[in-house]
Protein backbone atom coordinates (compact mmCIF):
# COMPACT_ATOMS: atom_id res chain seq x y z
CA UNK A 1 0.00 0.00 0.00
CA UNK A 2 0.58 4.05 -0.48
CA UNK A 3 2.10 5.55 2.23
CA UNK A 4 3.68 2.47 4.23
CA UNK A 5 7.50 1.87 5.10
CA UNK A 6 8.92 -1.36 4.13
CA UNK A 7 9.41 -3.88 6.13
CA UNK A 8 13.07 -3.77 8.53
CA UNK A 9 13.21 -7.26 7.24
CA UNK A 10 12.95 -5.74 3.58
CA UNK A 11 14.72 -2.62 3.90
CA UNK A 12 18.08 -4.93 5.67
CA UNK A 13 17.94 -7.50 2.22
CA UNK A 14 17.75 -4.27 0.11
CA UNK A 15 20.73 -2.86 1.98
CA UNK A 16 22.61 -5.93 2.10
CA UNK A 17 22.26 -6.22 -1.96
CA UNK A 18 23.11 -2.40 -2.24
CA UNK A 19 26.29 -2.90 -1.02
CA UNK A 20 27.09 -5.64 -2.75
CA UNK A 21 26.13 -3.60 -5.89
CA UNK A 22 28.37 -0.70 -4.46
CA UNK A 23 31.44 -2.93 -4.24
CA UNK A 24 31.22 -4.19 -7.71
CA UNK A 25 30.72 -1.20 -8.99
CA UNK A 26 33.54 -0.16 -7.24
CA UNK A 27 35.85 -2.87 -8.71
CA UNK A 28 34.43 -2.00 -12.27
CA UNK A 29 35.47 1.54 -11.85
CA UNK A 30 38.94 0.58 -10.39
CA UNK A 31 39.48 -1.93 -13.35
CA UNK A 32 38.78 1.11 -16.24
CA UNK A 33 41.07 3.62 -14.44
CA UNK A 34 43.76 0.66 -14.66
CA UNK A 35 43.78 0.13 -18.11
CA UNK A 36 46.81 0.82 -20.09
CA UNK A 37 49.30 -0.25 -22.84
CA UNK A 38 48.63 -3.94 -21.64
CA UNK A 39 45.48 -4.03 -23.01
CA UNK A 40 46.18 -2.85 -26.32
CA UNK A 41 49.06 -5.19 -26.31
CA UNK A 42 46.68 -8.18 -25.19
CA UNK A 43 44.79 -7.15 -28.29
CA UNK A 44 48.03 -6.98 -30.98
CA UNK A 45 48.34 -10.48 -29.51
CA UNK A 46 44.81 -11.88 -30.38
CA UNK A 47 44.96 -10.10 -33.47
CA UNK A 48 48.17 -11.64 -34.70
CA UNK A 49 47.06 -14.84 -33.31
CA UNK A 50 46.31 -17.98 -35.89
CA UNK A 51 46.04 -20.88 -33.27
CA UNK A 52 44.99 -20.91 -29.75
CA UNK A 53 45.40 -18.67 -26.60
CA UNK A 54 45.50 -19.36 -23.49
CA UNK A 55 43.90 -17.32 -20.67
CA UNK A 56 44.94 -18.03 -16.88
CA UNK A 57 44.31 -16.58 -13.93
CA UNK A 58 47.93 -15.83 -12.09
CA UNK A 59 48.29 -16.67 -8.61
CA UNK A 60 51.52 -16.73 -8.54
CA UNK A 61 54.37 -13.80 -9.75
CA UNK A 62 56.25 -16.98 -11.59
CA UNK A 63 53.39 -17.42 -14.12
CA UNK A 64 52.80 -13.61 -14.49
CA UNK A 65 56.81 -13.60 -15.52
CA UNK A 66 56.01 -16.27 -18.16
CA UNK A 67 53.41 -15.14 -19.43
CA UNK A 68 53.38 -12.54 -22.49
CA UNK A 69 51.27 -9.77 -21.57
CA UNK A 70 49.58 -9.48 -17.56
CA UNK A 71 46.41 -7.65 -17.16
CA UNK A 72 45.57 -6.61 -13.66
CA UNK A 73 42.13 -7.63 -12.71
CA UNK A 74 42.52 -7.01 -8.47
CA UNK A 75 39.64 -5.51 -6.79
CA UNK A 76 39.56 -3.79 -3.85
CA UNK A 77 37.69 -6.07 -2.14
CA UNK A 78 35.28 -8.82 -2.52
CA UNK A 79 31.61 -8.76 -1.83
CA UNK A 80 31.15 -12.08 0.28
CA UNK A 81 31.39 -11.08 3.69
CA UNK A 82 33.37 -14.04 4.70
CA UNK A 83 35.90 -12.89 2.16
CA UNK A 84 36.01 -16.61 0.76
CA UNK A 85 33.59 -16.77 -2.45
CA UNK A 86 35.13 -14.75 -5.51
CA UNK A 87 32.09 -11.63 -5.78
CA UNK A 88 33.67 -8.33 -7.34
CA UNK A 89 37.16 -10.65 -8.86
CA UNK A 90 34.48 -12.63 -11.06
CA UNK A 91 32.02 -9.51 -12.21
CA UNK A 92 35.60 -7.60 -12.76
CA UNK A 93 37.47 -11.02 -15.09
CA UNK A 94 33.87 -11.41 -16.73
CA UNK A 95 34.09 -7.53 -17.57
CA UNK A 96 37.47 -7.08 -18.82
CA UNK A 97 36.56 -10.39 -21.20
CA UNK A 98 33.95 -8.47 -23.01
CA UNK A 99 36.13 -5.79 -23.41
CA UNK A 100 38.00 -7.44 -25.34
CA UNK A 101 35.90 -9.42 -26.71
CA UNK A 102 34.25 -6.34 -28.17
CA UNK A 103 37.17 -4.19 -28.89
CA UNK A 104 38.61 -7.46 -30.67
CA UNK A 105 35.27 -8.05 -32.81
CA UNK A 106 35.27 -4.55 -33.86
CA UNK A 107 38.44 -4.34 -35.30
CA UNK A 108 38.63 -7.28 -37.25
CA UNK A 109 35.25 -6.07 -38.87
CA UNK A 110 33.39 -9.08 -37.50
CA UNK A 111 30.05 -9.08 -39.22
CA UNK A 112 26.28 -11.14 -38.55
CA UNK A 113 27.85 -13.63 -41.54
CA UNK A 114 30.23 -14.54 -39.69
CA UNK A 115 28.32 -15.15 -36.38
CA UNK A 116 26.45 -17.33 -39.16
CA UNK A 117 29.17 -19.84 -40.08
CA UNK A 118 30.42 -19.99 -36.94
CA UNK A 119 26.84 -21.32 -35.51
CA UNK A 120 25.29 -22.92 -38.60
CA UNK A 121 22.91 -24.77 -36.55
CA UNK A 122 22.65 -22.96 -33.19
CA UNK A 123 20.22 -20.29 -32.46
CA UNK A 124 22.71 -17.75 -33.82
CA UNK A 125 23.05 -19.47 -36.84
CA UNK A 126 19.44 -19.75 -37.78
CA UNK A 127 18.33 -16.53 -36.85
CA UNK A 128 21.29 -15.25 -39.51
CA UNK A 129 19.84 -17.46 -41.96
CA UNK A 130 19.32 -15.90 -45.53
CA UNK A 131 15.64 -16.07 -47.85
CA UNK A 132 18.00 -17.78 -50.36
CA UNK A 133 18.94 -20.61 -47.66
CA UNK A 134 14.90 -21.84 -47.37
CA UNK A 135 13.24 -20.40 -50.71
CA UNK A 136 12.00 -22.95 -53.18
CA UNK A 137 13.61 -22.58 -55.99
CA UNK A 138 13.67 -24.06 -59.95
CA UNK A 139 10.60 -26.26 -60.71
CA UNK A 140 9.06 -26.00 -57.22
CA UNK A 141 8.12 -22.09 -58.01
CA UNK A 142 3.95 -21.44 -58.67
CA UNK A 143 3.87 -19.51 -62.09
CA UNK A 144 1.26 -18.95 -64.55
CA UNK A 145 0.83 -16.45 -67.25
CA UNK A 146 -1.43 -13.09 -66.99
CA UNK A 147 -3.54 -15.38 -69.04
CA UNK A 148 -4.20 -18.80 -67.64
CA UNK A 149 -7.29 -20.06 -67.20
CA UNK A 150 -9.17 -20.74 -63.27
CA UNK A 151 -9.00 -24.07 -63.72
CA UNK A 152 -4.69 -23.76 -64.58
CA UNK A 153 -4.41 -21.34 -61.68
CA UNK A 154 -6.50 -23.61 -58.98
CA UNK A 155 -3.95 -26.58 -60.52
CA UNK A 156 -0.52 -24.83 -60.23
CA UNK A 157 -1.78 -23.17 -56.47
CA UNK A 158 -2.50 -27.02 -55.58
CA UNK A 159 -0.01 -28.99 -57.03
CA UNK A 160 2.79 -26.74 -55.98
CA UNK A 161 1.03 -27.09 -52.49
CA UNK A 162 1.79 -23.36 -51.20
CA UNK A 163 -1.24 -21.86 -51.10
CA UNK A 164 -0.58 -19.01 -53.94
CA UNK A 165 1.04 -18.63 -57.51
CA UNK A 166 2.64 -15.98 -59.07
CA UNK A 167 1.78 -14.40 -62.40
CA UNK A 168 4.07 -13.36 -64.62
CA UNK A 169 3.83 -11.27 -67.92
CA UNK A 170 5.39 -12.02 -71.16
CA UNK A 171 8.57 -10.79 -70.23
CA UNK A 172 8.27 -13.00 -67.33
CA UNK A 173 8.55 -10.55 -64.77
CA UNK A 174 5.92 -10.56 -61.43
CA UNK A 175 2.83 -8.90 -62.08
CA UNK A 176 1.17 -10.20 -59.57
CA UNK A 177 0.01 -13.77 -57.34
CA UNK A 178 -2.38 -15.43 -56.33
CA UNK A 179 -3.48 -17.14 -53.01
CA UNK A 180 -6.50 -19.29 -51.80
CA UNK A 181 -8.17 -15.84 -50.85
CA UNK A 182 -7.81 -14.55 -54.10
CA UNK A 183 -9.55 -17.49 -55.96
CA UNK A 184 -12.52 -17.52 -53.31
CA UNK A 185 -12.99 -13.74 -53.83
CA UNK A 186 -12.83 -14.15 -57.39
CA UNK A 187 -15.70 -16.85 -57.63
CA UNK A 188 -17.67 -14.71 -55.27
CA UNK A 189 -17.78 -11.34 -57.53
CA UNK A 190 -17.29 -13.16 -60.90
CA UNK A 191 -20.59 -13.48 -63.33
CA UNK A 192 -18.96 -16.40 -65.25
CA UNK A 193 -16.56 -18.15 -63.57
CA UNK A 194 -15.79 -19.71 -67.31
CA UNK A 195 -14.12 -16.77 -68.11
CA UNK A 196 -11.62 -15.73 -65.06
CA UNK A 197 -8.12 -15.57 -65.60
CA UNK A 198 -5.42 -14.79 -63.67
CA UNK A 199 -5.23 -11.62 -64.37
CA UNK A 200 -8.66 -11.27 -62.95
CA UNK A 201 -7.90 -12.97 -59.95
CA UNK A 202 -4.45 -11.71 -58.95
CA UNK A 203 -3.44 -9.06 -56.33
CA UNK A 204 -1.45 -6.88 -57.82
CA UNK A 205 1.76 -5.06 -56.51
CA UNK A 206 3.05 -8.16 -54.00
CA UNK A 207 5.23 -7.45 -51.64
CA UNK A 208 8.86 -9.58 -52.30
CA UNK A 209 11.80 -9.57 -50.96
CA UNK A 210 15.56 -10.17 -52.15
CA UNK A 211 17.36 -13.27 -51.69
CA UNK A 212 19.89 -11.80 -49.41
CA UNK A 213 17.74 -10.52 -47.22
CA UNK A 214 17.84 -12.26 -43.62
CA UNK A 215 14.73 -14.84 -43.23
CA UNK A 216 13.94 -13.15 -39.67
CA UNK A 217 13.14 -9.89 -42.35
CA UNK A 218 11.04 -12.21 -43.92
CA UNK A 219 9.09 -13.08 -41.15
CA UNK A 220 8.45 -9.38 -40.33
CA UNK A 221 7.04 -8.61 -43.77
CA UNK A 222 4.69 -11.37 -43.24
CA UNK A 223 3.70 -10.16 -40.20
CA UNK A 224 3.57 -6.81 -40.75
CA UNK A 225 0.87 -7.67 -44.05
CA UNK A 226 -0.73 -10.51 -42.34
CA UNK A 227 0.33 -13.06 -45.49
CA UNK A 228 2.30 -16.66 -45.32
CA UNK A 229 4.00 -15.97 -48.63
CA UNK A 230 6.91 -13.73 -50.24
CA UNK A 231 8.35 -13.92 -54.22
CA UNK A 232 12.06 -13.50 -54.32
CA UNK A 233 12.84 -11.32 -56.95
CA UNK A 234 16.32 -11.88 -58.78
CA UNK A 235 18.76 -8.35 -57.73
CA UNK A 236 18.01 -5.91 -60.13
CA UNK A 237 15.20 -7.70 -62.07
CA UNK A 238 11.48 -8.25 -61.44
CA UNK A 239 11.52 -12.23 -62.32
CA UNK A 240 10.61 -14.37 -59.49
CA UNK A 241 13.90 -16.81 -58.49
CA UNK A 242 11.84 -18.29 -55.41
CA UNK A 243 8.89 -18.54 -53.37
CA UNK A 244 9.73 -18.58 -49.53
CA UNK A 245 6.58 -19.68 -47.34
CA UNK A 246 6.15 -19.31 -43.69
CA UNK A 247 6.35 -23.41 -43.32
CA UNK A 248 9.52 -23.00 -44.66
CA UNK A 249 10.64 -20.11 -41.85
CA UNK A 250 8.97 -22.33 -39.39
CA UNK A 251 10.77 -25.64 -40.34
CA UNK A 252 14.13 -23.54 -40.44
CA UNK A 253 13.52 -22.66 -36.66
CA UNK A 254 13.50 -19.68 -37.59
CA UNK A 255 10.58 -18.45 -35.79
Amino acid sequence: MKGRSAHPLTRERIARAHRVLDIERAALGALRDRLDEAFSRTLDHLLACRGKVIVTGVGTSSLAQAADVVLDVSVPEEACPLGLAPTASTTATMALGDALAIALLEERGFSTEDFALLHPAGAIGRRLLRVEDVMHTGSEIPLVSEEATLKDTLVEITSKRLGVTAVVGGDGALVGVVTDGDLRRGLERAADIRLLTARDLMTTAPKTIGPGALAAEAVAVMECHAITSLFVLADGSRRPRGVIHLHDLLRASVV
